[in-house]
Protein backbone atom coordinates (compact mmCIF):
# COMPACT_ATOMS: atom_id res chain seq x y z
CA UNK A 1 0.00 0.00 0.00
CA UNK A 2 1.06 3.63 -0.74
CA UNK A 3 0.69 6.60 1.58
CA UNK A 4 -0.94 9.40 1.03
CA UNK A 5 1.44 12.42 -0.66
CA UNK A 6 3.00 14.59 1.51
CA UNK A 7 6.02 16.81 1.79
CA UNK A 8 9.50 16.02 3.13
CA UNK A 9 11.76 17.83 4.76
CA UNK A 10 15.16 16.77 6.92
CA UNK A 11 16.35 18.30 9.90
CA UNK A 12 19.66 19.45 10.04
CA UNK A 13 19.90 20.02 13.69
CA UNK A 14 17.61 20.47 16.58
CA UNK A 15 17.17 24.06 15.78
CA UNK A 16 16.38 23.80 12.22
CA UNK A 17 14.18 20.72 13.31
CA UNK A 18 12.18 23.54 15.63
CA UNK A 19 12.57 26.14 12.44
CA UNK A 20 10.36 23.49 10.49
CA UNK A 21 7.96 22.84 13.50
CA UNK A 22 7.29 26.30 13.94
CA UNK A 23 7.13 26.84 10.29
CA UNK A 24 4.82 24.38 9.75
CA UNK A 25 2.74 24.78 12.34
CA UNK A 26 -1.14 25.10 11.01
CA UNK A 27 -0.33 23.83 7.89
CA UNK A 28 -1.76 20.70 8.77
CA UNK A 29 -0.34 17.11 10.13
CA UNK A 30 2.60 17.16 11.32
CA UNK A 31 5.11 14.13 12.06
CA UNK A 32 8.71 13.68 12.89
CA UNK A 33 10.43 10.67 12.01
CA UNK A 34 13.09 9.17 13.71
CA UNK A 35 13.26 5.26 12.94
CA UNK A 36 10.04 4.97 11.29
CA UNK A 37 9.26 1.70 11.90
CA UNK A 38 6.06 2.79 13.61
CA UNK A 39 5.20 6.00 11.40
CA UNK A 40 6.15 4.60 8.51
CA UNK A 41 3.71 1.13 8.22
CA UNK A 42 0.70 3.72 9.99
CA UNK A 43 1.34 5.88 6.97
CA UNK A 44 0.88 2.85 4.38
CA UNK A 45 -2.11 1.40 5.73
CA UNK A 46 -3.77 4.90 5.83
CA UNK A 47 -4.17 5.22 9.98
CA UNK A 48 -1.46 8.40 9.81
CA UNK A 49 -2.06 10.38 6.96
CA UNK A 50 0.71 13.56 7.90
CA UNK A 51 0.90 16.65 5.55
CA UNK A 52 4.43 17.05 6.74
CA UNK A 53 7.23 14.83 7.61
CA UNK A 54 9.94 16.45 9.57
CA UNK A 55 12.87 13.84 9.10
CA UNK A 56 14.88 13.67 12.53
CA UNK A 57 17.08 10.94 11.87
CA UNK A 58 19.87 12.42 11.24
CA UNK A 59 20.32 15.19 13.56
CA UNK A 60 24.24 14.55 14.87
CA UNK A 61 23.66 16.25 18.36
CA UNK A 62 20.74 13.84 19.25
CA UNK A 63 22.55 10.85 18.93
CA UNK A 64 25.64 9.14 21.27
CA UNK A 65 26.21 7.96 24.63
CA UNK A 66 28.12 9.36 27.14
CA UNK A 67 28.41 9.18 30.74
CA UNK A 68 29.04 12.31 32.87
CA UNK A 69 29.79 12.27 36.74
CA UNK A 70 26.92 9.68 37.70
CA UNK A 71 24.74 10.58 35.07
CA UNK A 72 24.27 8.83 32.00
CA UNK A 73 22.88 10.74 28.79
CA UNK A 74 21.86 8.86 25.68
CA UNK A 75 20.88 11.25 22.51
CA UNK A 76 17.08 10.67 21.41
CA UNK A 77 18.10 9.45 17.93
CA UNK A 78 20.00 6.66 19.67
CA UNK A 79 19.44 3.55 17.62
CA UNK A 80 18.07 0.03 19.70
CA UNK A 81 22.05 -1.81 18.60
CA UNK A 82 24.33 0.94 19.48
CA UNK A 83 22.62 0.84 22.95
CA UNK A 84 22.91 -3.60 23.24
CA UNK A 85 26.64 -2.67 22.04
CA UNK A 86 27.33 -0.25 25.00
CA UNK A 87 29.20 -1.15 27.98
CA UNK A 88 28.14 2.14 29.84
CA UNK A 89 24.12 1.54 28.97
CA UNK A 90 25.27 -2.16 30.68
CA UNK A 91 26.45 -0.61 33.79
CA UNK A 92 24.57 2.52 34.70
CA UNK A 93 21.00 1.11 33.70
CA UNK A 94 21.16 -2.68 33.22
CA UNK A 95 16.83 -2.44 33.62
CA UNK A 96 17.12 -0.38 30.22
CA UNK A 97 19.93 -2.47 28.50
CA UNK A 98 17.67 -5.56 29.53
CA UNK A 99 14.89 -4.28 27.82
CA UNK A 100 16.32 -2.85 24.44
CA UNK A 101 17.74 -6.48 24.04
CA UNK A 102 14.14 -7.93 23.56
CA UNK A 103 12.92 -5.33 21.13
CA UNK A 104 12.14 -6.36 17.86
CA UNK A 105 14.79 -8.20 15.88
CA UNK A 106 18.20 -7.17 14.75
CA UNK A 107 16.64 -5.37 11.71
CA UNK A 108 14.57 -3.37 13.83
CA UNK A 109 17.53 -2.65 16.34
CA UNK A 110 19.48 -1.84 13.81
CA UNK A 111 17.10 1.56 12.84
CA UNK A 112 14.50 1.72 15.67
CA UNK A 113 15.72 4.62 18.21
CA UNK A 114 15.35 5.17 22.10
CA UNK A 115 14.00 8.63 21.34
CA UNK A 116 11.41 7.61 18.70
CA UNK A 117 9.92 4.40 20.92
CA UNK A 118 9.51 6.76 24.60
CA UNK A 119 8.04 9.67 22.32
CA UNK A 120 5.65 7.40 20.45
CA UNK A 121 4.06 5.90 23.81
CA UNK A 122 3.27 3.08 22.01
CA UNK A 123 1.75 0.96 25.52
CA UNK A 124 3.04 -2.14 24.19
CA UNK A 125 5.83 -0.84 23.70
CA UNK A 126 9.25 -2.13 25.77
CA UNK A 127 11.03 0.67 26.61
CA UNK A 128 8.62 2.75 28.88
CA UNK A 129 8.35 0.35 32.07
CA UNK A 130 11.84 0.23 31.90
CA UNK A 131 12.46 4.18 31.26
CA UNK A 132 10.09 4.26 34.53
CA UNK A 133 12.73 1.70 36.43
CA UNK A 134 15.18 3.59 35.62
CA UNK A 135 14.30 6.36 37.32
CA UNK A 136 14.69 8.37 33.44
CA UNK A 137 14.32 12.27 32.52
CA UNK A 138 13.47 12.84 29.35
CA UNK A 139 14.66 16.33 28.29
CA UNK A 140 12.67 18.30 25.19
CA UNK A 141 13.67 21.43 23.39
CA UNK A 142 10.99 23.89 22.15
CA UNK A 143 10.78 27.83 21.80
CA UNK A 144 11.30 28.21 25.09
CA UNK A 145 14.94 26.43 26.13
CA UNK A 146 14.98 22.85 27.38
CA UNK A 147 12.80 21.12 29.35
CA UNK A 148 13.05 18.10 31.83
CA UNK A 149 10.75 15.79 32.19
CA UNK A 150 10.59 12.99 35.08
CA UNK A 151 9.82 9.32 33.27
CA UNK A 152 6.59 9.24 35.94
CA UNK A 153 5.16 12.33 34.52
CA UNK A 154 6.09 11.60 30.56
CA UNK A 155 3.50 9.09 29.34
CA UNK A 156 -0.18 10.70 29.87
CA UNK A 157 -1.75 8.14 27.49
CA UNK A 158 -2.04 5.94 24.57
CA UNK A 159 0.28 7.67 22.12
CA UNK A 160 0.41 10.74 24.09
CA UNK A 161 3.08 12.19 26.12
CA UNK A 162 4.19 15.44 27.90
CA UNK A 163 6.24 16.61 24.78
CA UNK A 164 4.53 19.89 22.77
CA UNK A 165 3.66 20.06 19.73
CA UNK A 166 6.43 22.73 19.48
CA UNK A 167 8.77 20.68 21.00
CA UNK A 168 11.39 17.59 20.15
CA UNK A 169 12.60 14.98 22.25
CA UNK A 170 16.48 15.34 22.42
CA UNK A 171 17.92 12.98 24.64
CA UNK A 172 17.18 10.72 27.60
CA UNK A 173 19.16 11.27 30.97
CA UNK A 174 19.35 8.56 33.31
CA UNK A 175 21.09 8.53 37.21
CA UNK A 176 23.57 5.66 37.26
CA UNK A 177 22.56 2.56 38.90
CA UNK A 178 26.16 0.88 38.82
CA UNK A 179 25.90 -2.34 40.96
CA UNK A 180 22.22 -2.75 40.58
CA UNK A 181 20.31 -5.32 39.95
CA UNK A 182 18.16 -5.08 36.49
CA UNK A 183 15.77 -7.75 34.35
CA UNK A 184 13.21 -7.42 32.27
CA UNK A 185 10.71 -9.68 31.23
CA UNK A 186 7.75 -9.71 28.98
CA UNK A 187 5.06 -11.95 26.96
CA UNK A 188 5.46 -11.41 23.81
CA UNK A 189 2.44 -10.54 21.15
CA UNK A 190 2.47 -13.97 18.95
CA UNK A 191 1.38 -11.88 16.17
CA UNK A 192 3.60 -8.52 16.35
CA UNK A 193 6.42 -9.32 19.16
CA UNK A 194 5.52 -6.52 21.06
CA UNK A 195 4.59 -6.82 24.74
CA UNK A 196 1.17 -8.06 25.82
CA UNK A 197 2.57 -7.43 29.73
CA UNK A 198 6.13 -6.31 30.14
CA UNK A 199 8.08 -5.34 33.47
CA UNK A 200 11.04 -3.70 34.26
CA UNK A 201 12.87 -4.20 37.50
CA UNK A 202 15.85 -2.36 39.20
CA UNK A 203 17.04 -3.49 42.56
CA UNK A 204 19.10 -1.60 44.73
CA UNK A 205 20.87 -4.50 47.59
CA UNK A 206 23.78 -4.61 49.88
CA UNK A 207 24.09 -7.96 49.43
CA UNK A 208 22.12 -9.42 52.01
CA UNK A 209 18.33 -7.85 50.59
CA UNK A 210 17.05 -5.53 48.52
CA UNK A 211 17.69 -1.65 50.13
CA UNK A 212 15.18 0.30 47.67
CA UNK A 213 13.59 -1.00 44.19
CA UNK A 214 11.90 0.37 40.98
CA UNK A 215 9.96 -1.46 38.53
CA UNK A 216 8.17 -0.34 36.01
CA UNK A 217 5.19 -1.99 33.86
CA UNK A 218 3.78 -1.52 29.87
CA UNK A 219 0.92 -3.79 28.06
CA UNK A 220 -1.07 -3.35 30.99
CA UNK A 221 -2.62 0.07 30.92
CA UNK A 222 -2.89 2.66 28.46
CA UNK A 223 0.61 4.23 29.09
CA UNK A 224 3.49 3.05 31.25
CA UNK A 225 3.37 2.52 35.18
CA UNK A 226 4.88 2.04 37.75
CA UNK A 227 4.36 -0.56 40.06
CA UNK A 228 5.03 1.02 43.60
CA UNK A 229 2.76 -1.50 45.91
CA UNK A 230 5.70 -4.23 44.87
CA UNK A 231 8.15 -1.23 45.48
CA UNK A 232 6.92 -1.06 48.49
CA UNK A 233 6.64 -4.41 49.23
CA UNK A 234 10.32 -5.09 48.44
CA UNK A 235 11.90 -2.69 50.64
CA UNK A 236 14.15 -4.45 53.08
CA UNK A 237 13.62 -7.61 51.77
CA UNK A 238 15.70 -10.26 51.16
CA UNK A 239 17.01 -11.48 47.92
CA UNK A 240 14.93 -14.92 47.61
CA UNK A 241 12.69 -16.50 45.19
CA UNK A 242 9.95 -16.12 48.41
CA UNK A 243 10.26 -12.68 49.07
CA UNK A 244 10.08 -11.97 45.40
CA UNK A 245 6.97 -14.02 44.61
CA UNK A 246 5.34 -12.49 47.71
CA UNK A 247 5.98 -8.70 46.02
CA UNK A 248 4.98 -9.70 42.80
CA UNK A 249 1.38 -10.63 44.40
CA UNK A 250 1.10 -6.89 44.31
CA UNK A 251 1.36 -5.95 41.46
CA UNK A 252 -2.57 -4.97 40.47
CA UNK A 253 -3.09 -3.37 43.62
CA UNK A 254 -2.77 0.30 42.36
CA UNK A 255 -3.95 -0.47 39.11
CA UNK A 256 -8.25 -0.56 38.11
CA UNK A 257 -8.44 -4.17 36.55
CA UNK A 258 -11.26 -2.74 34.19
CA UNK A 259 -9.18 0.21 32.48
CA UNK A 260 -6.10 -2.83 31.62
CA UNK A 261 -6.03 -3.24 28.24
CA UNK A 262 -7.89 -5.89 26.66
CA UNK A 263 -7.70 -7.36 23.57
CA UNK A 264 -8.34 -10.31 21.31
CA UNK A 265 -5.28 -11.72 22.89
CA UNK A 266 -5.52 -11.23 26.46
CA UNK A 267 -8.67 -9.93 28.31
CA UNK A 268 -7.91 -7.35 30.79
CA UNK A 269 -8.31 -9.85 33.56
CA UNK A 270 -6.29 -12.12 32.11
CA UNK A 271 -3.50 -9.41 31.99
CA UNK A 272 -3.46 -8.74 35.53
CA UNK A 273 -2.48 -12.31 36.05
CA UNK A 274 -0.12 -11.99 33.20
CA UNK A 275 1.25 -9.16 35.38
CA UNK A 276 2.02 -10.60 38.28
CA UNK A 277 3.82 -13.84 36.71
CA UNK A 278 5.99 -11.55 34.47
CA UNK A 279 6.45 -9.44 37.48
CA UNK A 280 8.16 -12.81 39.48
CA UNK A 281 10.01 -12.98 36.59
CA UNK A 282 11.48 -10.19 35.97
CA UNK A 283 12.13 -9.83 39.83
CA UNK A 284 13.70 -13.35 39.65
CA UNK A 285 15.70 -12.35 36.60
CA UNK A 286 17.65 -9.27 38.19
CA UNK A 287 18.41 -11.76 41.06
CA UNK A 288 19.85 -14.18 38.97
CA UNK A 289 21.47 -11.32 37.34
CA UNK A 290 23.45 -10.71 40.21
CA UNK A 291 24.49 -13.87 40.44
CA UNK A 292 25.55 -14.25 36.87
CA UNK A 293 27.57 -11.55 37.90
CA UNK A 294 29.41 -12.98 40.53
CA UNK A 295 29.95 -16.34 38.63
CA UNK A 296 31.82 -14.13 35.68
CA UNK A 297 33.94 -11.99 38.32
Amino acid sequence: MYPDEFDYYRAEGVDDALSLLDEHSGAGTTELLAGGHSLLPAMKTGLSSPDILIDISGIEEMQGISVDGDTLSIGAMTRYSDLVDSEDVAEHAPALAAAVEQVGDVQVRNRGTIGGNLAHADPAADLPGAALASDATLVVHGPDGEREIPADDFFFGMYTTDVGSDELLTRIEIPSAAGALGAYAKKPSPSSGYAMVGVAALLETDGDGVTSARVGANGVMDHGVRLSPVEDALADGALDDETMASAANHASDDLDVDMMMSDLQASNEFRAQLLEVYTERALTAAIESGSSSVAAD
